[in-house]
């Protein structure tokens, strides 16, 4: 029976930590929303933030022609309620398969879980109307505005897998590759909603932010695993030095004590 409770204890401990700082993260963003959105509220009038809201939506009009409306409508759709998921389901099912590992899953899954909440909660609370039908490109959208879900969700969701796929790869360049693409891919999403006239600037800069925001907890929330984890079990936590997905032998000795443990040294 102690044998039982112990290995109960060594496996809850380092998972207990994961949970309740994601937790506790989420807890974190979702109140930021509400005060977010209280203070929106209280200092922008009717009309947006006539300094940059308005500016931006007519920078944006000059730009508009019929092939680049499509196109950009053709991307922004990446981003919603059905393009977003099925990207999320293949880049996790990638991640999956080369980590060997269902981390993935927990971790885009209930950081995506936390985004459209905060999203659902900043929407209900604020209520912001959307920049006139007459200014945007259709379909038009008629939930509220502020924040922009779809510049919230693919900040979250891309920016933890950007994370995980910096542990799996090696080489500095991929790394470079995958934090380029990731952050271009984020950063145009969001313009694509002022663009198409479907979002209002200050929503897009509040929904970069939350989301940087709740990646980060989703990060630290890894790394603690990972340093308890390493604790309890002295197995090496997955890093950009040490992927996840390597087999320990073939881990690189941080500490020069592989081969006393029975490791074989390595050649060259």
């Amino acid at each position: 029976m102690k044998s039982v409770t112990d290995r109960f204890g060594r496996w809850l401990g380092p998972y207990a930590a994961l949970w309740i700082t994601l937790i506790v993260g989420g807890i974190l963003v979702i109140t930021l929303t509400l005060l977010g959105a209280e203070v929106y509220d209280s200092v922008v009038d009717q009309k947006g933030v006539s300094g940059l809201d308005e500016p931006a939506l007519e920078l944006a009009k000059q730009y508009r022609t019929p092939w680049l409306d499509s196109a950009v409508t053709a991307f922004t759709n990446i981003g919603g309620g059905i393009g977003m998921p099925i990207l999320a389901s293949i880049l996790v099912a990638w991640l999956i398969y080369v980590s060997r590992s269902w981390r993935p899953l927990i971790l885009v899954g209930g950081a995506a879980a936390v985004s459209v909440t905060a999203t659902t909660v900043g929407k209900t609370l604020l209520g912001r109307t959307r920049p006139d039908h007459i200014d945007a490109v259709p379909p038009f959208e008629f939930s509220p505005s502020f924040p922009s879900g779809h510049t919230l969700n693919t900040t979250v969701v891309i920016g933890v897998v950007v994370y995980l796929v910096c542990l799996q790869v090696r080489t500095r360049r991929l790394r470079v590759a995958a934090i380029t693409a990731g952050s271009v891919f984020i950063i145009a999403m969001g313009f694509s909603r002022v663009f198409l006239g479907h979002h209002w600037m200050t929503d897009v800069m509040a929904a970069w932010l939350l989301g940087l925001a709740w990646v980060g907890m989703v990060i630290l929330a890894h790394r603690l695993f990972h340093v308890i984890r390493r604790r309890e079990h002295a197995g090496p936590a997955p890093t950009f030095e040490h992927p996840a997905h390597l087999p320990d032998k073939e881990l690189p000795d941080a500490g020069g004590g592989a081969g006393s443990r029975g490791g074989k040294a390595a050649s060259g």
